[in-house]
């Protein structure tokens, strides 16, 4: 079965991100793997899913009747390495991102985690913007 990886936030660009990796997971009869990572030094971030927003996801998914699991981390690489490195673990097909608008001050500044992945992945790379 292939796989399809999805990175995931709490918020809703992430759940838009989900419902998007969800629909591609069904067309091509693809397990879906959700990436939700924080580094070690950065404890307190809004991207990391608590407990609550786990269950939501895990409910939302389970509704979904595709075949999926959860890779819920803390970790030493960023969250666009976490998510190219699963990917290329898995021999994925497919990427899911989620992707806002930033200007590029802010790219600067704090870098992109999708431009990242853009640039990083060996697989096709889906972005998903909300309308």
């Amino acid at each position: 079965m292939s796989s399809i990886v999805v990175g995931y936030v709490p918020n809703a660009l992430g759940e838009a991100a989900v419902t998007q990796a969800v629909e591609e997971a069904r067309r091509r009869g693809a397990e879906l793997v959700v990436i939700n990572t924080t580094r070690a030094d950065r404890l307190v971030n809004p991207a990391y899913a608590d407990s609550e927003d786990v269950s939501k996801l895990e409910g939302m998914l389970n509704a979904t009747g595709v075949p999926y699991s959860i890779r819920h981390s803390i970790s030493e690489a960023t969250a666009a390495e976490e998510v190219v490195d699963v990917a290329e673990e898995i021999d994925a097909e497919l990427i899911v991102i989620g992707l806002r608008h930033r200007t590029p001050v802010g790219k600067l500044i704090m870098g992109s985690t999708a431009q990242t992945i853009l640039l990083s992945a060996r697989c096709n790379v889906l972005a998903v913007k909300l309308p």
